[in-house]
């Protein structure tokens, strides 16, 4: 019984460090839990109708809540690693009665001081595999740490050059260019801006795809309600005289349609045009299209 509940200790942890690394280092691939947990605390504002203010936290506190969820489930599964060698594979400070402190509370203290590394030493692991396991654990704990650090480094970043791009689509949708002024160079060059800005947003999302739990606070800033005004931009030039201002206007085409894929593939799953997928990601996020062009 003790091995069992060792084994069921060693896979919780294990199962934490693939979703970790599915999440923060592999980036084609989410992981599981973290998906979960940001999926649901996603939804949970539109299932409690709460205002769209509210429903801005969802993305930070997601993160929080999978940090949380990452942590508590290490704590545990290395308690249960202990838990069934407590007292006998252990030495306690003076005035510590071994029997009295062979529960799974002190487990968990002792998974807590090492995954913390406080390293306290009132009650430390004597048998030979235990105390390499101790070190492991607080080199684990250490790297979450670090690994949640990189993390936040890395989305908020992403998040501004999103709404970047939304913002640069929203000065062009209110100066309303007409075909005569896209048909000239500085046309081809606005388009082939935006073709690299929709790239790296792309990008963006297949590496910080936690990213997509994120509102974007204010219209002319959101991605799910400007996106549609590349689309539109790059219809419009389909039809230009220019070959380079066509040639532009197929780039960003083809860069929408590959964003439109990794949105669909990952979160939208409509398995629609491109443009039907943007209106998906729109109300997805709140957004209404009809209202702002």
């Amino acid at each position: 019984m003790s091995w069992l509940i060792t084994f069921a200790g060693a896979v919780l942890v294990l199962g934490v460090l693939r979703d970790v690394f599915h999440t923060l280092w592999h980036p084609t691939r989410h992981g599981g839990l973290s998906r979960l947990v940001m999926t649901v605390l996603w939804r949970l504002p539109s299932y409690l109708s709460l205002h769209r203010r509210s429903s801005g936290l969802a993305g930070p506190l997601a993160m929080v809540g999978v940090v949380a969820v990452w942590t508590v489930t290490m704590v545990v599964g290395w308690a249960l690693v202990y838990w069934p060698h407590m007292p006998q594979g252990f030495t306690y400070t003076a005035g510590l009665r071994p029997a009295d402190h062979a529960g799974f509370p002190d487990a968990l203290y002792v998974s807590l001081v090492h995954i913390s590394t406080l390293g306290l030493g009132d009650i430390a692991p004597a048998h030979g595999w235990l105390r390499i396991l101790a070190p492991m654990e607080a080199l684990v704990g250490f790297a979450l740490l670090s690994a949640t650090v990189a993390w936040t480094l890395g989305i908020y970043p992403a998040l501004a050059r999103r709404r970047a791009l939304a913002l640069r689509l929203s000065h062009l949708a209110r100066t309303h260019p007409t075909t005569d002024q896209i048909d000239a160079g500085v046309g081809a060059c606005i388009l082939d801006g935006l073709a690299g800005a929709v790239t790296v947003v792309s990008v963006d999302f297949q590496q910080y795809a936690e990213s997509y739990y994120f509102h974007d606070g204010d219209d002319r800033t959101s991605l799910a309600c400007q996106i549609t005004c590349a689309l539109n931009l790059a219809d419009q030039a389909a039809i230009a005289h220019q070959p380079d201002v066509r040639l532009a206007a197929g780039l960003l085409r083809a860069a929408l349609e590959d964003l439109a894929a990794i949105l669909d593939e990952r979160f939208l799953r409509t398995r629609g045009p491109a443009r039907e997928v943007f209106d998906a990601f729109a109300l997805d996020h709140g957004r209404h299209l009809g209202e702002q062009m």
